[in-house]
This record gives structure tokens, sequence and C-alpha cells, in this order.
């Protein structure tokens, strides 16, 4: 029964950051392009989804060089690292 539970736990955080790293590329690529009126909905989504997140990196590490900004590489690596380590610690409980 345990076993049942943490690899569901592994399973959903390892969805979890997947689905977050696309997100977050996604919000990427659409802020680069203008897109077309009934597509900007999912553009506003995406901004509310990853702005926070991106935000919190922008505060903590200002890592910018002109119009680069570097904080969406190092909140990717954060979300690995954290998937990571999330799967070591619930592996250590089998």
């Amino acid at each position: 029964m345990l076993l049942d539970a943490i690899g569901a736990i592994e399973t959903f955080v390892d969805v979890f950051v997947s689905v977050y790293i696309l997100a977050i590329l996604l919000y990427i690529v659409t802020s680069w392009v203008q897109l077309p009126y009934s597509l900007r909905p999912v553009q506003r989504f995406l901004y509310d989804l990853c702005e926070p997140y991106l935000r919190f990196w922008r505060r903590i590490v200002p890592l910018s060089a002109g119009p680069i900004d570097f904080s969406p590489m190092i909140a990717v690596l954060a979300l690995i690292a954290f998937d990571r380590i999330a799967f070591a610690v619930l592996d250590r409980l089998h």
C-alpha cells in the first residue's frame, strides 16, 4: 500500500515538473511572437501560470545580459533539480 502511494507521488511530481517545464517553454515562445487575437487567452494563461515563478527567480538571481533574460533557464534547472531530489528522497522510502 505504501509503495503504491510513493510510486503515485513520484509519478505526480515527474508529470507536474514535465508539464510545467513545457508551459515555461511555450510561454517563452509565445512571448517572442505576436499571436492572433483568438490565441491571446492562451498567451494570457501561460503568463498567469509562469510569470510568478519566473519573477521569483528574477528577484533571487538578477542575471540578464541586455535584452536576454536567463531566469527561465535557471527556473527550468531548478525544476529538474527538484524532480531529481524528490525522486531520490521518495526512492529511499521504498
